[in-house]
């Protein structure tokens, strides 16, 4: 591979095999604690922010004008996909193994917190560890845990869930509500860890499918899938607001930075109205509505209010973002394409993204076996507005956001010439399948 046609790539220098991950003594007192938040199965246009009237997201939508919304987010466009890119901070093609596992050996971003002082947890859809393969929450750098989808677990997520509390499976009644279950963990943690700064990775059960009422659905035995989708959504910012409760109540809203996003797009069974535009939600497929997540940074104080930004974000950046917000020590990772959009948050240039790279191959370990698998495995570069697929369809993602016409390459006017070279340069500086497949 010529990385000098792609960008530029770093090194390890902190490798879980081999380092013993504990608290530095003495952390800086001033240091922020750190939320993150990522929402299940939820495009752009399910929040109130984006232009929504038919969801209801107060708490969302005031995070949103008291800090940042950026306008041009993109994840890959399913779960484990978007997990593992986001925890390690490099694309797919370097370290995706295969659905529901982690690649061991790779550190995420709460292994360095921790070793830089942070009590961390985790609490929602781990989805990153089989039995023979993929690591375990305490592996991935937390020292405490309440989680669904781990080999202990069961499928129930919401109503009677089964989740796993630091390493045992919790006994909870049949009228029990993981969500909420899991807010109210958090809301321990919060309490009890107020005095020392804490990292919280909270990957939401909301609002992935089956969609069944919540404790606040006028109807708790409702079937209509929309309706109770509506409620989904509405319940899950309701949890938001739980946790931002519990900063207030505990002295720490203003010393704490939190993020908002979705892990990629809507349920593909769900239509959605904005602006007047029907919307089918993409899951799995590679247009935009299977990739643009909403995306807010609020911090008060610190990240001025009313912002709108349309950067390229991709979930390469968000390692570094997170480190850099906190004031850790730059934490360099081999095969890194993200960099931090910090300082965007902070009403500053930055630096932008002319353009991002994303892999695509969700269950590589089937497609050795079936060729029905086969064309899943698809790369893509992009800008806000043009997109260039590695077998060579170049589409106006404005123009065609569902990509059925590919722009002609033998008839582009100048400009868009130059985007398409552009854009090839960047694909041809990637590896052309992921590095872990046979």
């Amino acid at each position: 591979m010529n990385l000098a046609k792609g960008r530029r790539f770093g090194t390890f220098f902190l490798l879980l095999a081999t380092v013993v991950v504990s608290p530095v003594p003495g952390y800086a007192a001033d240091r922020p604690n750190v939320v993150l938040i990522l929402a299940d199965d939820i495009g752009f246009e399910c929040l109130g922010c984006y232009g929504s009237r038919e969801y209801s997201t107060p708490c969302l939508d005031r995070l949103a004008a008291g800090g940042i919304r950026f306008a041009n987010c993109h994840a890959t466009p399913l779960c484990t996909p978007s997990r593992v890119n986001l925890l390690s901070g490099k694309s797919n093609v370097f370290n995706y193994i295969d659905f529901g596992v982690y690649p061991r050996g790779d550190p995420t971003f709460a292994n360095w917190f921790k070793q830089h002082g942070y009590v961390t947890t985790v609490a929602g859809k781990w989805q990153l560890l089989k039995p023979d393969a993929g690591i375990s929450p305490a592996a991935a750098g937390f020292d405490t845990w309440c989680v669904w989808n781990t080999p202990l677990t069961k499928r129930a997520r919401y109503w009677h869930p089964s989740l796993e509390l630091n390493g045992k499976l919790m006994s909870l009644d049949a009228d029990a509500y993981g969500p909420d279950v899991l807010a109210h963990f958090l809301v321990e943690f919060i309490h009890e860890n107020k005095d020392q700064p804490f990292l919280i990775y909270y990957p939401m059960l909301l609002v992935h499918n089956p969609f069944l009422p919540t404790p606040d659905s006028a109807n708790r035995h409702g079937r209509n899938a929309k309706k109770n989708f509506i409620d989904m959504v509405h319940y899950m910012d309701k949890c938001v607001q739980r946790v931002i409760d519990a900063l207030e109540t505990n002295g720490l809203r203003e010393r704490t930075l939190i993020i908002f996003v979705g892990d990629n797009g809507t349920n593909a069974q769900l239509v959605s109205v904005l602006n007047g535009r029907r919307i089918r939600g993409g899951k799995g497929y590679t247009h935009d509505y299977g990739t643009h997540v909403p995306l807010i940074v609020n911090w008060p104080g610190r990240v001025p209010p009313h912002q709108v930004n349309r950067d390229l974000i991709c979930f390469s950046d968000f390692l570094p973002t997170l480190i850099e917000a906190a004031g850790l020590p730059p934490m360099t990772v081999a095969d890194s394409d993200g960099w931090s959009f910090w300082p965007q948050c902070l009403g500053k240039p930055g630096k932008k993204h002319e353009w991002i790279f994303t892999y695509y191959f969700p269950r590589p370990h089937a497609g050795r076996f079936d060729d029905k698998y086969r064309h899943w495995e698809v790369r893509w570069c992009r800008t806000v507005r043009y997109k260039l697929y590695g077998y060579g369809d170049f589409y106006d993602t404005a123009a065609d956001v569902l990509e059925h016409h590919p722009l002609p390459s033998g008839k582009l006017a100048p400009k868009l010439r130059h985007t398409r070279t552009m854009l090839q340069k960047a694909l041809d500086g990637y590896p052309k399948t992921g590095q872990r497949i046979d």
